[in-house]
């Protein structure tokens, strides 16, 4: 079992140390699971310590990403949009190419778990792919954990972003693997036409770039769906990022989206609490009470008390979800107290979105003012 002290935290790993990074992996390869499903150790697990995080070789124009589904399928993205995230793509320098199974559909919108394993390997296994994308999210990315060879993934980091169901892949696989992953874009959301520079600024500025990252509100934002219709556009006016408690802290993100975070609870690849900043957001399916239990469900995890500060997405419409709503929520938690808590910041399913490192470090600052974060590890 490999550990590393909190003490240790402050000089993360930070991917331009080959020699620390395959220290690292000696030590890690004989715990870390053979692909095949069965039972694997634990090298950072749910305890007081983590893995050492390996933040992977960032993207450069010239570079090459392979598009995977690991929940649902490209089938089910139409031709336009496809065509606009090639397009976007190409003009970050970026040179795509396809899963061999990316294109079969099931009756569940996705498709057979060995089909999904098998381009997940492939993908960190070609040293021609420099970085992974995800077309979409789901409902079944945690069919894969169990077959996942982590010891491949150690071996071979690269940058795999992704949101929604992506989290319990991102949070997986630095759990297990001690790979930063990124919430952020999907493959299809670069065929978002209009209303994209954000997004595609806080992507670049994560993958493609070095230094840290002071993350700002958007300055517009949007609830529609526009994948159906490109051209008519609601935009809404911006809210800024609400205080819910004010304090100070930085540490290790871990999190996404909340109820499937959740999903790893009890099992052996649940991300390390401890010393970490949780990011959490929920879709339009879950309403106010939804969100108190799934945060509940995540206050109750006993590493919960080495948490340091809480930072939720902006909720969709549909939920229901106010900002006085939510302020009594996070009020109402014991757990909570004495934590910086900021809330309606710019992840999640409205748009645009910001990317952020999963395994990665973030100073938040909630104070009487504007509140800041500022990533200081991607």
């Amino acid at each position: 079992m490999v550990k590393v002290p909190l003490s240790l935290l402050a000089v993360i790993i930070d991917g331009h140390d080959p020699r620390r990074q395959a220290e690292w992996r000696a030590r890690a390869l004989p715990e870390l699971g053979d692909g095949a499903g069965n039972a694997v150790a634990d090298p950072g697990g749910n305890g007081q310590d983590g893995p050492v995080p390996v933040v992977p070789p960032k993207l450069r124009p010239g570079s090459s990403v392979r598009v995977i589904a690991p929940s649902r399928s490209l089938a089910i993205i139409g031709p336009g949009v496809r065509a606009e995230a090639d397009r976007k793509l190409a003009a970050l320098g970026l040179n795509v190419s396809f899963g061999e199974n990316v294109g079969e559909c099931d009756d569940f919108s996705s498709s057979p778990v060995a089909a999904r394993l098998a381009d997940l390997h492939a993908a960190f296994a070609d040293p021609d792919v420099d970085g992974i994308l995800t077309v979409i999210g789901g409902f079944n990315a945690n069919q894969l954990l169990t077959g996942i060879d982590y010891a491949l993934v150690a071996a071979h980091p690269k940058v795999l972003c992704g949101f929604s169901d992506i989290t319990v892949l991102s949070n997986a696989l630095y759990a297990r693997a001690g790979l930063v992953g990124y919430s952020g874009p999907h493959y299809s959301s670069f065929g978002m036409k209009h209303h994209f520079g954000y997004t595609e600024t806080g992507f670049r500025a994560c993958v493609m770039e070095d230094g840290p990252i002071t993350l700002t509100p958007s300055p517009q934002w949007s609830d529609d769906a526009w994948f159906i219709d490109q051209a008519e556009r609601h935009l809404e006016q911006p809210t800024g990022w609400w205080v819910l408690q004010e304090g100070e802290t930085d540490g290790i993100i871990v999190g996404g989206n909340l109820c499937t975070l959740n999903l790893l609870q009890g099992t052996p690849f649940m991300p390390p609490l401890a010393g970490s900043v949780v990011f959490a957001e929920d879709d339009a399916q879950v309403r106010p009470w939804d969100f108190d239990r799934d945060l509940v469900s995540l206050l109750q995890q006993p590493a919960f008390a080495g948490v340091r500060g809480l930072v939720i997405g902006r909720f969709q419409k549909a939920t229901g979800m106010t900002r006085d709503l939510l302020t009594q929520i996070v009020a109402s938690k014991p757990g909570l107290a004495g934590l910086p808590v900021i809330a309606n910041v710019d992840f999640g399913h409205t748009t645009p979105i910001l990317t952020f490192p999963v395994g990665g470090t973030v100073e938040l600052r909630a104070g009487s003012g504007a509140p800041r974060l500022t990533l200081t590890s991607h």
